[in-house]
């Protein structure tokens, strides 16, 4: 279900006529760039690791995977490591625009394990789970969202067949969803 550009156009000029009327006093921007200032980009990088016993489950293979084949089940896409990146921009500098935006947060899954059976410290690669979005500040800490959340991509080449009967599919840990938010920030960070 994909929301059309009229939807999402419709809910962001929505949230900026709400933001005109609350006022923007947290660094209005004056002084930068329109486009691309110094602090376009933000964002974190971390990694994961999961020890025996709890494996990251990203809903691809089902939990009783072992009955399958044991040590040797085809389906063994559960985690032991996750690098996952949160990326956001905001691409204007100054004037009402500064308030939007955009963002990307991919995890990539890596590991060969099956629950109770078999468990590796291997690094295979599994898959890319990931959302994508946009967001308009209102004012006093609230924040318009909007964000994509795809199908989870299975890297390599695995069909239902080769996996076998424990295979769930690539819907991932949430599926495939579209949402919009409010999201409310709150207290400050000493760092």
């Amino acid at each position: 279900m994909k929301p059309s550009a009229g939807v999402i156009i419709l809910a962001i000029a929505a949230a900026s006529a709400c933001a005109q009327s609350q006022g923007y006093s947290k660094d209005s921007g004056e002084g930068e760039r329109f486009l691309l200032p110094r602090d376009t980009f933000y964002g974190w990088a971390q990694f994961d690791l999961a020890p025996p016993a709890n494996e990251i489950d990203p809903n691809i293979c089902a939990g009783d995977a072992k009955a399958y084949g044991g040590l040797q089940a085809p389906c063994n896409k559960f985690a032991r490591y996750a690098l996952s990146v949160l990326v956001e921009a905001r691409p204007f500098g100054n004037g009402e625009l500064r308030r939007i935006m955009f963002w990307v947060h991919p995890s990539l899954l890596l590991g060969k394990n099956v629950p109770q059976e078999l468990y590796t410290w291997s690094a295979k690669p599994i898959g890319i789970e990931y959302s994508w979005g946009a967001a308009v500040y209102l004012g006093a800490g609230f924040e318009a969202r909007f964000t994509q959340h795809p199908q989870f991509s299975i890297l390599g080449a695995h069909t239902a067949a080769s996996l076998g009967p424990p295979f769930l599919g690539s819907n991932g840990p949430w599926g495939r969803n579209n949402t919009f938010a409010i999201r409310k920030y709150f207290g400050e960070r000493r760092w």
